[in-house]
């Protein structure tokens, strides 16, 4: 890629028209072409390219020149070389200009692109077909396309942040041990059948909007965690409503929906669950058998099983102190992202984004169940959380850009090796899962996000403080397929309810 310095001069004609006269570089192909750029919206910029006609007829030239000495027959009457060159031109106009166009017009793509005029974030919107040769004069076509924000960078050295410590206790072991093991032990009748935090009730739920009944569901199985997602809402206190209760009682609990709900009007609006218990079980633990600790922990004694839950546990704090500092260092910088974004960008976005925070997890030794809780989480304001991550993104990005940070294939490597311990897959597995789920460019952004972070890191100064679990965000969350709002009748019945305003 040529290093040019490129200068942009406001034209007179245009107004706030940048218009970019690019330098001279060696190629394959050298255009002479000028370049309007002009802001159409956030993150995006109407593009105008006119290339010098010179190149343009010297191609086109060159081509009915290769057609005239060809052995091939060219027109018909004629014997292959002796047509006249005009016939011959008429003849193949069509198909040379077509031929002739795209040559110039890939070449103008990947000139524009090795110039760096612009740092295109997608493909530009930019029909090839819809182009057409002038038959004298400039070339020109036009695009939009989605690009960088541009922002300066505030000072991200020498900060100073705050960072959660924790000394596990034998208790804090013995609470993660029971709860690692919970899978693989019996689900059992409670007595006295009392609900608390990890026990699994069942109830019928009865949902209302405004005072008036929408939805029910029956024999609903919920284990009882802090919060409870649904796949179209959260209810943030779950748990705490619920503990104590017995069979018979009945407990109200709100539940937000969320904000990308298929009915704009019921977005983010709260719904109430009466849950009318009728079961309390609780799980029994597994005996430690040699089968199970080899099987389900790769440890074969009591004792080696406890060092593992203390290593989970101290992997879980040092995610959370990342995430922890990469919220403050974001905080602090992130004053310069007050740009907009798109929201074809951010729809388009909240896939990746997702898959990134459950990489993230799975490198922090989460569960899969307690990645499926947090997953809906994320899930119920993905456009929110997109737009700060995209912001978070660009910001980290840029550190890197003027660190000069890189991504090599080492690094990737790595990632892969260390991901494959931790899941206790072979190498091969999981490079070709993350091939096949597209994830491999998540991962190298990833990387050197990072990467960028771990530079402004280093250079913080910390005040550490105890760590309280409940103010992480990986407290324990519980999960259920069914949804509060259904389509059909249980939406239907709300948006006929959201049209009445409340007195």
């Amino acid at each position: 890629m040529a290093d040019d310095t490129i200068t942009e001069t406001p034209s007179t004609e245009t107004g706030d028209v940048a218009v970019a006269t690019p330098p001279e570089q060696e190629g394959p192909i050298k255009l002479k072409q000028t370049v309007e750029l002009r802001d159409v919206g956030p993150c995006k910029k109407h593009v105008k390219v006119t290339v010098d006609r010179e190149l343009i007829d010297e191609r086109l030239n060159e081509k009915f020149t290769e057609i005239v000495r060809s052995d091939q027959p060219q027109v018909r009457g004629f014997r292959p070389g002796k047509a006249p060159r005009k016939l011959i031109e008429k003849q193949y106009h069509d198909s040379v200009s077509e031929e002739v166009k795209t040559q110039v017009l890939m070449a103008s793509l990947e000139q524009l692109a090795d110039e760096q005029l612009i740092a295109p974030l997608s493909p530009p919107d930019l029909d090839p077909n819809a182009i057409k040769l002038p038959e004298e004069g400039p070339f020109t076509y036009e695009f939009e396309i989605e690009v960088r924000p541009e922002f300066d960078l505030p000072d991200y050295k020498g900060l100073k942040l705050r960072r959660p410590t924790h000394t596990f206790t034998e208790a804090d072991v013995d609470a993660e041990q029971k709860r690692l093991l919970e899978t693989y032990g019996q689900l059992v009748p409670k007595e006295p059948a009392v609900v608390a935090m990890n026990d699994y009730l069942t109830a019928d739920v009865a949902i209302s909007f405004r005072g008036k009944e929408i939805n029910t569901l029956k024999e609903v199985r919920v284990k009882v965690e802090k919060q409870l997602a649904l796949s179209d809402g959260v209810s943030p206190d779950f748990g705490d409503k619920v503990v104590g209760a017995k069979p018979g009682d009945v407990r109200e609990v709100d539940i937000t929906l969320g904000e990308d709900l298929g009915t704009e009007g019921l977005r983010g609006q709260k719904v109430q669950a009466k849950f009318t218990i009728t079961d309390v079980k609780t799980i029994r633990q597994p005996e430690l058998t040699r089968d199970l600790l080899e099987g389900a922990f790769g440890v074969s004694t009591p004792e080696s099983l406890r060092e593992f839950v203390k290593t989970v546990l101290e992997r879980r704090l040092e995610y959370t102190q990342r995430q922890v500092a990469r919220q403050q260092v974001l905080e602090t910088i992130g004053a310069a992202a007050t740009w907009e974004l798109p929201q074809d960008m951010l729809r388009r976005q909240v896939r990746k984004t997702l898959s990134r925070k459950v990489m993230e997890m799975k490198n922090s030794g989460m569960s899969d169940e307690q990645i499926k809780g947090r997953r809906r989480l994320l899930e119920q304001d993905a456009m929110k959380n997109t737009a700060a991550a995209l912001k978070e993104h660009f910001v980290l990005q840029k550190v890197a850009e003027v660190e000069k940070i890189e991504i090599e294939e080492e690094d990737l490597d790595r990632e892969i090796e260390r991901l494959a311990d931790r899941s206790g897959e072979s190498v091969r597995r999981v490079r070709a899962r993350m091939e096949k789920e597209d994830l491999m460019e998540a991962l190298a952004t990833d990387l050197l996000e990072q990467k960028a972070l771990d530079l402004i890191l280093a250079g913080a100064t910390y005040e550490d403080y105890e760590w309280n679990a409940a103010e992480s965000d990986s407290g324990d969350v519980s999960t259920m397929s069914a949804e509060a709002m259904p389509e059909g009748e249980a939406t239907e019945a709300a948006e006929k309810v959201a049209e009445d305003k409340p007195a």
